[in-house]
């Protein structure tokens, strides 16, 4: 891998993240049209992800703040309790992450994957389809329930091509949840299981029989993080505006071309 083909898949990574299409399906589909090949796909695909959530953390730096001066504050209280919710909503993701890594690495270097990542990229439009058009009640805040449905649909969302924000968000608002609380909290629950799998991948010596250079990897995360930047204060807009449907049409059009590219 060059220095050029990792920018191009920092701004891709950086820019799918937080928009509902699939950051995974995407640089996926990126690798494929640029012939990149690597023998360890997660291993740069998670350097990539901690860039984002570097970004995550200088968009959303008020928030976190606020909770990290409650937590650690006398009594329980309302950061707590927010706290609380986003550890429940880890929980699936990181069964996910110890029982099923290796089939999800697997997976993406499958003779298939095009045509997986296609229809994941068709359920993706489904649900975002179907949270824009749904009206349920909405609600005052994330209950502990809804926390953990949502980190459900998280974990669901390894799956390359179903993307995780966009299942996420949609979970959360078909579940009634307001519009903005949701995209915040969305952003906000996967800090922990990424930075978790970095770290773990730099304590395995995981970089090291990825055959990516130096140069390239760096391009590729301050690439990822500039671009992660500017997306997440963009989406997190759109989710107050609702417009949710037109990515719905987008991913729709791609999952059929996926397919397509995969069967002719």
């Amino acid at each position: 891998m060059d220095i050029l083909e990792a920018i191009i898949l920092g701004a891709v990574q950086g820019l799918t993240e937080f928009l509902p299409v699939s950051s995974s399906g995407h640089l996926q589909l990126a690798k494929e049209l640029m012939g990149v090949e690597l023998e360890e796909n997660l291993t740069f695909d998670v350097m990539l992800h901690a860039a984002t959530v570097l970004s995550t953390i200088v968009v959303l730096w008020s928030e976190i703040w606020w909770l990290v001066k409650g937590i650690f504050s006398r009594g329980m209280n309302d950061e707590k309790r927010y706290f609380l919710k986003l550890v429940i909503s880890m929980i699936p993701i990181g069964i996910v992450g110890v029982l099923l890594m290796d089939q999800i690495d697997a997976l993406l270097a499958s003779q298939y994957i095009m045509l997986f990542v296609g229809a994941m990229l068709l359920l993706t439009a489904a649900l975002l389809s179907f949270a824009y058009y749904a009206k349920p009640r909405v609600k005052e805040s994330i209950s502990y329930r809804d926390a953990f449905i949502i980190g459900l649909s998280q974990a669901v969302a390894s799956m390359p091509g179903l993307s995780r924000s966009g299942t996420t968000i949609a979970t959360g608002l078909l579940l009634g949840n307001q519009k903005a609380a949701v995209a915040t909290f969305s952003f906000l629950m996967v800090l922990a299981p990424i930075m978790g799998q970095a770290l773990l991948d730099v304590v395995g010596g995981g970089f090291e029989s990825t055959g990516i250079g130096l140069w390239p990897l760096v391009a590729g995360f301050l690439t990822s993080f500039i671009v992660g930047c500017l997306a997440c204060r963009f989406m997190i807009n759109i989710v107050k505006r609702g417009k949710l449907i037109w990515f719905a049409l987008y991913c729709a059009i791609v999952g059929v071309l996926a397919i397509g590219s995969y069967i002719f």
